[in-house]
């Protein structure tokens, strides 16, 4: 009978599908619903010399850009998220699951290095198919992008500057998500079993437990994010320490030098604010495709 089905158990000769399907609805659910907090994000962590484009807060810059720029210019740069943002997922969740059941994630017990081995592992090759998606989708967010196509933005940034440009910052993403991912998951599983040690289908868990593990490991990789933002917009930035930063040092290096220790938290708040429900959103959509899919 179907409740005496446990939800999470893997189908011997479907899992692996399953697991990738689920996440890549989960992946666009997640980046569609949180975009235009994402591109607010983005405006704080651009270091811009007009006034104009410096914001004090979310409010600020959600009042600003929606009554100067009109409420579309939040959502320019979507089409590259959805883009990616499937394919990504599926790569993500279907790696998270193979890697946690071999390294033994799914036993009984709390399973911490196994599943932050899982969550470290999903992001790499996940992150090798995302990260161009990710540098035109902040291309179109600035300030004034010139940009209104997918298509467009990613043809002008390969003449001007070259494969390398969609790849600069995939050694900072990977400092990030790899790290984040490992936190996300970890705390995540560890409040799961906790709050639901019955293993039970439960949407109020999973969006609980999602949202505070996407909270913390947003904060704590914020700095590297601010970087990571400077490396795949360097190419709009008319300063020539910004234009020709190479890496992550080079990025890390020029916010200390321009702003200081609060330069590592810019966009912070608009980066929580984005990762806790979209975690939250992500984890319960997951959970949910899993448990219709198999029920099917």
């Amino acid at each position: 009978m179907a409740e005496d089905i446990d939800y999470e158990a893997l189908p011997s000769n479907a899992g692996l599908a399953v697991n990738m399907l689920a996440g890549a609805l989960a992946g666009i659910s997640e980046h569609a619903v949180m975009f235009p907090i994402d591109s607010i994000k983005t405006r704080m962590q651009v270091f811009a010399t007009s006034p104009v484009a410096v914001y004090s807060g979310v409010g600020n810059a959600f009042t600003r850009i929606s009554s100067t720029e009109g409420m579309r210019a939040l959502w320019r740069g979507v089409s590259s998220v959805i883009l990616g943002a499937g394919p990504a997922h599926a790569v993500h969740f279907g790696t998270l699951e193979a890697v946690k059941e071999l390294a033994g994630g799914n036993e009984a017990g709390n399973q911490w290095v196994a599943t932050s081995l899982a969550g470290a592992c999903a992001t790499i090759a996940a992150d090798a198919f995302m990260n161009p998606f990710d540098v035109v989708k902040q291309r179109m967010q600035v300030h004034k992008s010139e940009f209104r196509s997918v298509w467009a933005c990613a043809h002008t940034v390969y003449r001007s500057e070259g494969l390398g440009a969609f790849y600069v910052s995939y050694p900072t993403t990977l400092a990030i998500t790899i790290p984040f991912n490992a936190i996300q998951f970890t705390v995540y599983e560890h409040i799961k079993k906790f709050a639901n040690p019955r293993n039970e289908y439960s949407p109020q868990t999973h969006i609980m437990a999602g949202g505070i593990a996407g909270a913390v490991a947003a904060a704590v990789t914020t700095p590297l994010d601010v970087a990571k933002t400077m490396l795949q917009t360097r190419g709009t930035a008319t300063e020539a320490d910004i234009r020709n930063v190479k890496g992550m040092f080079d990025a890390l290096g020029v916010i200390w030098a321009r702003d200081g220790i609060r330069g590592f938290g810019r966009g912070l708040t608009p980066r929580v604010l984005t990762i806790m429900p979209s975690s939250a959103l992500c984890w319960m959509s997951y959970e949910f495709f899993k448990a219709a899919i198999r029920s099917d």
